[in-house]
């Protein structure tokens, strides 16, 4: 099959958080590629250098299902249906657990999980339909390991992962495939994202020192990634795969930090791995 022809099969391409990061770079390198691509962002004014490349771009908010409803719409009403759905859009709330707030707990998941799964249900229809498809859901090496401080964040990734494990199985028989892309350390804004997330957290009390520590490492991580970080263009490129290649794997594990990490995890016992932890993170906590 030629590209062309390869490109016409998958059929219009999806992408949410497309402001920045993977999103911007997958929506890049997917118009390159001569996919048709909906980029979208909450705030639709991000995404003026994406029209000038040749995306298609709307406002999404995935904490709203009217924006969803109306972004699915809009494809079907162009196109038929989506050909392929790219759920990006996230970030990661840190802190630890006893000081995360009700409503930041709720907004994470909102965005991290809700949002994802309600558009692989408004896009399920018009794939099954078709009897093609191609969901691909941008989980990390988070999910399948936590570090400290990073609980709510992680605790998104997993459902992530457990959401696309079952849709995997449930939709294969109507010619949907279901694909977890899970990188490492990418250098992009994430760390920033991350340390603005604690603002409405104490500043005093007894995880003051862990806090400072944890935001320091982050800070640190971001400031200079470590070797074996991963560029937004690389990712970009596993989706593409993904999306085009007739058989996809179930799991993409990007970046050789994400695969030592994510081994290391494998071998060793949870009071070994949290052993490891103390010689990278802040001590926890004492009375």
């Amino acid at each position: 099959m030629s590209p062309a022809a390869a490109v016409d099969k998958v059929g219009p391409v999806l992408v949410t958080g497309c402001s920045t990061g993977i999103g911007r770079a997958t929506a890049l390198h997917l118009a390159g590629l001569g996919h048709t691509v909906f980029a979208t962002a909450r705030r639709p004014d991000t995404l003026t250098a994406l029209a000038q490349m040749g995306c298609r771009t709307l406002a999404l908010d995935v904490t709203d299902d009217a924006s969803m409803h109306d972004v699915v719409a809009t494809v079907v009403a162009e196109h038929g249906r989506v050909g392929a759905l790219v759920n990006n859009a996230g970030y990661s709330q840190s802190g630890p657990v006893e000081e995360i707030t009700p409503a930041s707990l709720r907004r994470q998941f909102e965005t991290n999980v809700f949002g994802a799964v309600r558009l692989c249900q408004l896009v399920l229809p018009g794939m099954r339909a078709a009897r093609a498809g191609r969901i691909v859901n941008l989980s990390s090496m988070g999910g399948r390991m936590t570090l400290p401080g990073g609980g709510a964040y992680h605790a998104t990734k997993y459902a992530l992962e457990a959401f696309s494990d079952a849709l995997r199985y449930e939709t294969k028989g109507f010619g949907v495939q279901v694909v977890l892309v899970e990188p490492g350390p990418v250098i992009s804004e994430f760390g920033a994202t991350a340390n603005a997330s604690t603002a409405d957290q104490r500043t005093d009390g007894p995880y003051a020192d862990f806090k400072r520590g944890v935001d320091a490492l982050i800070s640190k991580t971001y400031a200079k990634p470590p070797k074996g970080s991963a560029r937004p263009e690389a990712i970009a490129e596993v989706i593409a795969t993904a999306i085009s290649t007739r058989r996809p794997k179930t799991r993409y594990l990007v970046g050789p930090t994400a695969k030592r990490i994510v081994t290391a995890h494998s071998l060793l016992s949870d009071r070994l791995w949290d052993r490891l932890l103390t010689t990278q993170y802040p001590h926890p906590p004492s009375a």
